[in-house]
C-alpha cells in the first residue's frame, strides 16, 4: 500500500461568472521514504495538487477525488481529521518563507507553537526543542535567533526556519514547494544538502521545482505536469535518457549542456494556455512539433512506456532520439 495514494483528483475554482478547472484528474502515488520530483511550467498545477491534498485551497475551491494516507481517506472527512494530518504526518514548505512566517511574532514563538500543537510539549520543552531544530537546520546562534523576527533574517535563514517548522511535527512526508526560489546558488546548495540529510531518517520527500537539475540530483522518480495533468512519470534516469512525451523532451532540449560543443538552446514555442481556454484534445498540441490531427480528437490517456514509465501521448511510439535528449537533437520516424 502506498503511503499516499491520489486518484482522479479534480480541482475547480469558482471565479464568479465561470468555474475554472485547475486539475483534471491527477493520479499519483508516493511510497514511504521515496523522493518524488514534480516539475512543469508555472501554473501547471504542481502546488495546487498538494494544497488540495491538505485542504488548504480555501472556500472557492471545489475538490473531489480520492486521496488516501496509508489507506485512510483524507478528502471529505471534515476539518478535524485533516488538522491531525497537517504538520504532524504531512508537512509543507511553502514557496515564499517571508510571506508564510508571521511578521509580528518571534521565530521562537512560531516554532514553539508548532511543537506544542503537534507534539504536546510544555512551553519550556517547546523552546528547548525549537533551539535544537534551528541547530539542526544549520542556523548559527540559535538561542539568539529564537528571539528575532522574520524581517531580521535573510531569505536563506527564513527558508531554514520554514524547514525547521515543518520538521517540528516529525512528519512522514515533507512537501518542499520550490524551496530554493529566490536564493543565491550557495544558499540553494546548502538548502538541498539539508533536505538530503533529512531524508536519511526515512522521511518521504516531494520536491516541487522548475529546475530539472535539482530534481534529478535529489529524486528517484519524476512526474511531469502540464495544464493540470500529469503527462509523464518515470524513474529519474529513465526520464532523462528516454523521455517519451514531447513536452518532457522540450524541457530537456531547453537545458544548457555543461560538456560538449556550444549549441543554441531550443525553447518550447508558444506559451501555456489559460486554464479557461484549453485547446481540444491534447493541451500540448498547439506547441508540439510532432502533433497530428488525431491529437485534437481526445485527451490522451497515460500509456505504458517501460517498467514504471508512462506517458500521456498517442504518438510517443513514433518518437525516438538519436542521441542524449539533453542535447535537444530529436527526430521523428514514421
Amino acid at each position: 500500500m502506498p503511503l499516499i495514494d491520489i486518484r482522479n483528483l479534480v480541482v475547480d475554482f469558482d471565479a464568479g461568472k465561470r468555474v475554472v478547472r485547475a486539475l483534471h484528474g491527477i493520479d499519483l502515488t508516493l511510497e514511504r521514504g521515496e523522493a518524488l520530483g514534480l516539475v512543469g511550467e508555472s501554473g501547471c498545477g504542481k502546488s495546487v495538487t498538494w494544497l488540495a491534498v491538505l485542504g488548504l485551497l480555501g472556500p472557492r475551491a471545489r475538490v473531489r477525488g480520492d486521496v488516501r494516507l496509508e489507506g485512510t481517506p483524507l478528502l471529505g472527512t471534515g476539518a478535524r481529521p485533516l488538522e491531525q494530518v497537517r504538520g504532524r504526518r504531512i508537512a509543507m514548505i511553502f514557496q515564499d518563507p517571508t510571506s508564510s512566517l508571521n511578521p509580528v511574532h518571534r521565530i521562537g514563538t512560531q516554532l514553539a507553537e508548532a511543537l506544542i500543537l503537534h507534539r504536546g510539549m510544555s512551553d519550556q520543552q517547546a523552546w528547548a526543542e525549537a533551539r535544537r531544530l534551528l541547530d539542526r537546520v544549520g542556523i548559527a546562534n540559535a538561542g539568539q535567533r529564537l528571539n528575532e523576527y522574520p524581517h531580521q533574517l535573510s531569505g536563506g535563514m527564513n527558508q531554514r526556519v520554514m524547514i525547521a517548522t515543518a520538521l517540528a511535527g516529525e512528519p512522514e512526508v515533507l512537501i518542499a514547494d520550490e524551496p530554493t526560489t529566490a536564493l543565491d546558488a550557495t544558499i540553494q546548495a546548502q538548502i538541498l544538502d539539508l533536505l538530503r540529510s533529512l531524508r536519511d531518517s526515512g522521511m518521504a520527500l516531494v520536491l516541487i521545482s522548475h529546475d530539472l537539475g535539482v530534481v534529478a540530483e535529489n529524486c528517484a522518480r519524476i512526474a511531469v505536469m502540464y495544464c493540470g495533468r500529469i503527462v509523464e512519470t518515470a524513474p529519474t534516469a529513465d526520464l532523462f535518457e528516454h523521455p517519451a512525451h514531447p513536452y518532457t523532451r522540450g524541457l530537456l532540449a531547453a537545458l544548457p549542456e555543461l560538456d560538449g560543443p556550444v549549441r543554441r538552446l531550443e525553447p518550447i514555442p508558444g506559451s501555456v494556455p489559460e486554464p479557461w481556454n484549453l485547446p481540444p484534445g491534447c493541451t500540448f498540441e498547439p506547441r508540439c512539433p510532432h502533433a497530428r490531427g488525431e491529437c485534437r480528437a481526445a485527451v490522451p490517456m497515460p500509456q505504458p512506456v517501460a517498467a514504471g514509465h508512462g506517458a500521456a501521448c498517442i504518438r510517443f511510439g513514433a518518437l525516438v532520439s538519436d542521441r542524449a535528449p539533453q542535447a535537444g537533437h530529436l527526430r521523428e520516424v514514421a
